[in-house]
C-alpha cells in the first residue's frame, strides 16, 4: 500500500475496516466526495476539538492543513498533516506533499492517514480500510503525543468507524 511507502516508521497506528457490497470504484467515488457533516457524532466530536464543519470533507481537510500525499483512484487515498496535536493550538505546519517525508523538525509529529479499497475475493464487493499512523519527531513530542493519544484514541476511532459506516451506507444505496 502507498501508506507503507509514505510513513513506514511510526509510533502509533490505528486501523479500521468495513466490507461494502459495491465495487471499489463506487466506494472510492463516495469516499472522495464524502461529507462527514451528515453524522451528528462526527460533527459533535469535531466541534469539541474546535474544528470547523467545513473541514469535514476531503477538500475541507486540505484547507485545514492536510496535504494530499497520494491518490490512486479506486485503490487508495493517502493524506498527511504535521503539527503539535497535543496542544491547545496544534501549530499545523504548511508542508507540501513532496516535502512531507523529509520533514523532521523536533517537537512535532507527522500524521498519515489513508483509505484503501481492496476488492474482496468473493467478487461481491470491496473491503474499505482506513489507517492512521503517527510518527513523533523527538522524545518529548513522543511522550506528549502518547499522553494525548490515551485521551483522544477512542474518539478518533469512533470518527473513523462512523466515516466507514457512512461510506458503506451511501455506496450500497447507489
Amino acid at each position: 500500500m502507498l501508506i507503507d511507502q509514505l510513513l513506514p516508521d511510526f509510533d502509533i497506528k490505528a486501523r479500521y475496516q468495513i466490507d461494502i457490497d459495491a465495487s471499489a470504484a463506487q466506494a472510492y467515488a463516495v469516499a472522495r466526495r464524502h461529507d462527514m457533516r451528515d453524522s451528528i457524532i462526527i460533527r459533535w466530536l469535531c466541534r469539541l476539538r474546535g474544528l470547523p464543519e467545513s473541514g469535514l470533507t476531503f477538500e475541507g481537510m486540505f484547507k485545514l492543513g492536510f496535504v494530499l500525499l497520494a491518490d490512486k483512484p479506486s485503490q487508495e487515498i493517502v493524506f498527511g498533516l504535521v503539527g503539535r496535536f497535543w496542544t491547545l493550538t496544534p501549530q499545523i505546519q504548511s508542508v507540501q506533499a513532496h516535502d512531507f517525508a523529509a520533514f523532521n523538525r523536533p517537537g512535532f509529529a507527522k500524521v498519515v492517514g489513508n483509505m484503501a479499497f481492496i476488492p474482496r475475493g468473493d467478487a461481491r464487493g470491496v473491503r474499505v480500510t482506513t489507517e492512521t499512523r503517527v510518527q513523533c519527531l523527538c522524545n518529548s513530542s513522543r511522550r506528549a503525543f502518547h499522553l494525548y493519544w490515551l485521551l483522544i484514541a477512542p474518539f478518533s476511532g469512533l470518527i473513523r468507524k462512523e466515516w466507514l459506516r457512512l461510506i458503506k451506507h451511501r455506496a450500497e444505496a447507489r
